[in-house]
């Protein structure tokens, strides 16, 4: 039985951007390390992996909720021209639950972040798509 979501990973090619995209959030860096060779190539299948893995964690959050980068250093990352597209099959996107939905949007456009579309009344939430790293789209949710 499941417990709880543990993690995303977003594949980056700028770490530090992404990095202070998630920091608006309240996220902080819980670890960075290299990963390389065996057992990674089996367990990612991914040959000659060399990459740097880093994990974000929001603080005094339970259960822990990480979001993990993984900067490709050895194979190029392949990029998708459709991540932005919600309609395309897969992965659609990520949303996390706030207190207040305006105080985060603000926060995010005073630090230079776009939404991508106004705050809307859903099914008593408000919610709201935030383009982040590498074309990924983060929903803030509110409860109303």
């Amino acid at each position: 039985m499941l417990k709880s979501f543990d993690h995303l990973t977003i594949v980056v090619r700028d770490v530090d951007s992404a990095k202070a995209f998630f920091s608006v959030l309240g996220f902080v860096e819980a670890s960075s390390v290299v990963i390389r060779g065996e057992p990674f190539v089996g367990y990612m299948g991914v040959e000659g992996i060399e990459a740097d893995h880093i994990t974000l964690f929001l603080p005094n959050v339970s259960p822990r909720t990480e979001i993990q980068l993984l900067h490709y250093r050895h194979p190029e990352p392949v990029p998708d021209p459709l991540i932005r597209n919600l309609s395309k099959l897969g992965m659609n996107h990520i949303c996390f639950a706030v207190d207040d939905i305006e105080a985060e949007v603000a926060r995010l456009r005073a630090s230079g972040y776009r939404t991508r579309n106004d705050v809307m009344d859903f099914r008593s939430r408000k919610l709201v798509f935030v383009e982040g790293p590498e074309g990924v789209t983060v929903e803030l949710s509110q409860t109303i």
